[in-house]
């Protein structure tokens, strides 16, 4: 797909991160964006930002642990704004978990999967029929995370976890369209080269209360990349970013390629990758990743 234009783009997650600029990056060139968030505050600020900004844009409050509420949001798409044809699947979480596994509030792991990978199942449950139904050329982009997909690290485990079982998911759906030879084209969106700048590890302020962790639970104690630098920056690492503005960029580009893998990887995380590679075909113990 070369041309967006008039093309309505569904953005879960849209309110803020990856996803609002997602949202800018689409309406720029030429497409309408549906954009869907659980935060009703952030996604209207959002959709009114949009909107100064001349875009055509509509919004829905959803909720990805609901397949009621996904599927509310593909009928809004498809019944009432004729359809799409580019489908974000974004919406993610950290659970915040800190000290070892075991010791971890169950609700943490709970809560990450019920958005990370069951939010990506369900809307693969709302949206993958009525696009494949409506015959004609589309996508559908799958925000994963190199953290899972690829690299293990040690103190994020539980959205490691379900970044992982994202994967596997994106994979099968990317197998079985080629297999059925289907007009709808999926895509691997890994944001980067860099941590990203969102607000990812304050998660917490949409956390539902049947999630709530015990108050003594363990935690980072991080809520923004800026805790994350000045941390990294006391044991002497330096920590570079990447705007997800950039991230959008790249996303949409891989779109028009055609691109499974959009995957934009800085030299220390290729070669972090390709040693954990190493480590697997030749049967050696994994090396600690660090981040970078």
């Amino acid at each position: 797909m070369q041309d967006f234009t008039d093309k309505l783009a569904v953005v879960t997650g849209g309110a803020s991160g990856v996803g609002r600029s997602l949202a800018f990056a689409l309406s720029e060139a030429g497409a309408q964006v549906l954009i869907a968030d659980i935060d009703e505050g952030a996604l209207s600020q959002t959709q009114a930002a949009l909107e100064d900004a001349g875009a055509k844009v509509h919004a829905q409050v959803c909720d990805v642990t609901s397949q009621t509420s996904l599927d509310a949001l593909a009928a809004f798409a498809f019944d009432e704004l004729g359809g799409a044809h580019l489908v974000f699947a974004n919406a993610g979480i950290a659970a915040g978990e800190a000290g070892p596994l075991w010791g971890y509030a169950e609700n943490d792991w709970k809560w990450c999967f019920e958005v990370n990978f069951w939010g990506v199942v369900r809307t693969i449950n709302a949206f993958m029929p009525k696009l494949t139904e409506q015959g004609e050329e589309a996508h559908f982009v799958i925000t994963g995370s190199a953290n899972g997909a690829f690299l293990i690290y040690p103190d994020q485990p539980v959205y490691t976890a379900t970044k992982a079982a994202v994967q596997a998911v994106t994979e099968a759906l990317h197998y079985q369209g080629l297999a059925q030879q289907s007009p709808v084209k999926v895509h691997a969106l890994f944001p980067g080269p860099h941590i990203v700048e969102t607000g990812i590890f304050d998660s917490d302020r949409v956390r539902p209360t049947h999630f709530e962790k015990p108050a003594d639970a363990p935690d980072t104690g991080i809520r923004t990349v800026e805790d994350l630098r000045k941390i990294m920056e006391a044991f002497g690492t330096k920590l570079t970013t990447t705007h997800p503005d950039e991230v959008a960029q790249t996303a949409l580009q891989g779109v028009r390629d055609g691109k499974f893998w959009i995957l934009p990887l800085n030299p220390g995380t290729e070669a972090r990758i390709k040693e954990r590679m190493d480590s697997i075909l030749n049967r050696t113990n994994p090396p600690i990743p660090t981040i970078g």
